[in-house]
């Protein structure tokens, strides 16, 4: 369906990925994984043809249809949130059009008789047909299953897109690119603003979605849930494996130690065929044999480890001073955003040391319940801090806070401390801000990038209760588990907003769930919530099964019979080479661990390194071959 070959980008003479290859087919959804700013946007944006990359091809059959979700979106004010989500029925909304001007025409015209007339009536049959076949008699429905999985209520549908968040405009634009017909799904981010109801639903319908899909994300159960592949980008190589992302990572450490291990078993002959070199060159008798054992050296391919990047940012939470037993108590908050009562009558006591986790469907008040916290702004009720309490908040959108025009340096060095600015420089390097990389505008940074500079400032001010919203969005996966580990280490108290359920799982020991202006308390971790409010099937009327015909809004041209049989027979042709290219991929990946993990054996067998060589170039035939055949198709249609 997709074939990537040799991609390669680079930035001021540093690649960002160089000469990556490989080959997406029907079924594969794939977790695109990497540090922060290793590229995995990056690659989304050429995949979708949004940027073009210093050398390589995208191979892709012509008819494919690709959906890309971006992290930035714009969309048309005016509209409801149904009217946008139709906007992926552009062919569907043009047809009704069209049968509502027949219609009109049909009922206002009295020249019953004539030839027009006629044509109008055939017309509208044939639309009629159209309109069906594209799934016009449908796409109400599923249009309100699509948003009603996504956490909207049916009283949402028709209010206006601009009185909505980022976030949930962000949902609008996942629903509208499930609704259309895509071959492709590109999603970069998809779980970033949505619940763990949501996110559960998206699950299930990304595990039914029948063509590709490739995923950025740093959610983890998300990944090993929905995918069935994980490529990470790492050190500008693509290291590609059919497993999901836990089952990749043990895989990948078991390789990497086999590899190491070869290597250091090569790296000992090869010291041993050296010494004996320069025995037998120092003796007239011995040359010859001298010369035969260089030769031999020579001709030994060196095995080389996988590179891996370990550097991990070193976080940890001190706490300023002991405050007393009791630090936050809240009596009756209530907060209404005009006529929207979000929060009423909540009465919360916090006890030092706590740790405490605020879930529930967005819009139901956890940000706002902390925000009033830190007073940020006017509600009803009281919230009274206890003795030597010192509030570190982390917003939502934290890294939004920042100035973009300043460097990271200055950043830091403004929010300091006198006791603390002389440390600045080491606190950026414990967040993986080193050398050069303190003078770049924050400007320039990726959104998680953004966020670890948002965490470290944090840092500079004395802090023993911690409010934490949504503080893993944009995290890569490495440095979300650093700060998980900071937390759970953390001495202090915590509150904690987030949606993300394996960062929860181990962080506190309470669960608030905010839901219909109240909260209720659930004395147990994020998993006893889960199966106390049996997340799994709590919408169920949602989670039916929805078909993706990817073939649907495809019009299949009039061709002669002569040419449909020609169409099929390359079509064939097609699917055969892409089975034998699996094939080979999946055998020459199998002479590749062989060789990691029993190179001594293989070294010696001549044979297998002539079947091996001849794999290779059999894909490489086939690859050629199976760009011929798709050209062949592209010029019948």
């Amino acid at each position: 369906m997709l074939n990537i070959h040799n991609l390669s980008v680079s930035f001021g003479g540093t690649f960002l990925f160089e000469e990556v290859t490989f080959r997406l087919g029907a079924g594969d959804r794939v977790g695109l994984v990497g540090k922060n700013g290793a590229g995995k946007s990056t690659m989304l944006k050429i995949l979708a043809g949004d940027f073009k990359p210093d050398s390589g091809s995208i191979a892709t059959e012509k008819e494919v249809k690709m959906g890309f979700l971006r992290q930035d979106i714009d969309f048309e004010q005016g509209r409801t949130v149904l009217e946008e989500a139709y906007q992926a029925f552009e062919e569907i909304k043009k047809t009704e059009k069209r049968i509502d001007e027949i219609n009109h025409q049909l009922a206002t015209r009295t020249d019953y008789e004539s030839q027009t007339y006629s044509e109008l009536i055939d017309e509208l049959s044939d639309v009629n047909h159209h309109y069906e076949v594209l799934g016009g008699y449908n796409y109400v429905g599923d249009t309100e299953k699509i948003l009603l999985g996504l956490g909207f209520k049916r009283e949402d549908f028709n209010n206006q897109t601009e009185t909505f968040s980022g976030g949930w405009r962000m949902r609008i634009e996942l629903a509208k690119l499930l609704l259309q017909s895509n071959d492709i799904l590109l999603l970069d981010e998809p779980t970033n603003h949505l619940d763990i109801e949501s996110i559960i639903w998206l699950e299930g319908f990304l595990r039914n979605f029948p063509g590709v899909v490739v995923i950025v994300s740093h959610d983890k159960m998300f990944l090993d849930n929905v995918t069935n592949r994980t490529i990470e980008i790492s050190l500008g190589k693509a290291y590609d494996f059919n497993k999901p992302y836990s089952q990749y990572l043990v895989l990948r450490e078991e390789i990497r130690e086999k590899q190491l291990a070869t290597q250091k078993n090569q790296a000992k002959k090869i010291e041993e065929t050296e010494k004996l070199i320069e025995k037998f060159r120092a003796k007239a008798s011995k040359a010859s044999m001298a010369q035969s054992l260089i030769k031999k050296l020579d001709k030994v391919e060196r095995i080389e480890v996988d590179e891996d990047d370990n550097s991990v940012m070193n976080i940890s939470f001190p706490v300023s001073q002991t405050p007393g037993r009791v630090v936050i108590e809240a009596e009756n908050v209530t907060k209404a955003y005009g006529d929207k009562t979000i929060l009423k009558d909540i009465s919360l006591l916090v006890e030092r040391g706590s740790k405490i986790a605020f879930v529930g469907q967005n819009g139901q008040g956890k940000s706002t319940f902390i925000k009033a916290i830190v007073n940020e702004f006017k509600f009803d009720g009281t919230i009274k801090l206890g003795h030597n309490v010192q509030l570190g908040y982390f917003a939502q959108n934290q890294a939004e806070y920042l100035d973009g025009e300043i460097t990271l340096l200055e950043t830091m060095i403004n929010a300091a401390t006198d006791t603390n600015r002389s440390k600045v420089r080491d606190m950026l390097g414990s967040f993986l801000f080193s050398g050069d990389d303190v003078e770049k505008k924050v400007k320039v940074l990726s959104g998680g990038e953004r966020n670890r500079l948002a965490l470290c400032k944090l840092l500079l001010q004395p802090i023993n209760v911690l409010l934490m919203d949504e503080p893993t969005n944009h995290l890569d996966i490495k440095s979300k588990n650093v700060l998980k580990a900071a937390l759970q280490k953390y001495e202090g108290t915590l509150l904690l907003v987030s949606h993300d359920r394996d960062f929860l799982q181990g962080m506190a020991n309470v669960v608030y769930e905010f839901k219909d202006q109240k909260i209720r308390e659930y004395l147990g971790d994020i998993n006893f919530f889960l199966e106390q409010r049996n997340a799994m099937n709590m919408r169920e009327i949602e989670k039916k099964e929805v078909v993706v015909n990817t073939n649907a809004n495809k019009e299949s041209k009039s061709v002669s019979y002569e040419d449909q049989k020609k169409a099929k027979s390359l079509q064939n042709r097609l699917s055969k080479i892409e089975s034998q290219i699996k094939q080979l991929e999946i055998d020459i990946q199998n002479d590749d661990k062989a060789l990691a993990s029993n190179y001594d054996k293989h070294i010696e067998d001549a044979n297998f390194f002539v079947a091996y060589n001849k794999k290779k170039q059999e894909l490489d035939n086939l690859l050629e071959d199976w760009e011929a055949v798709q050209i062949e198709i592209d010029s019948m249609q």
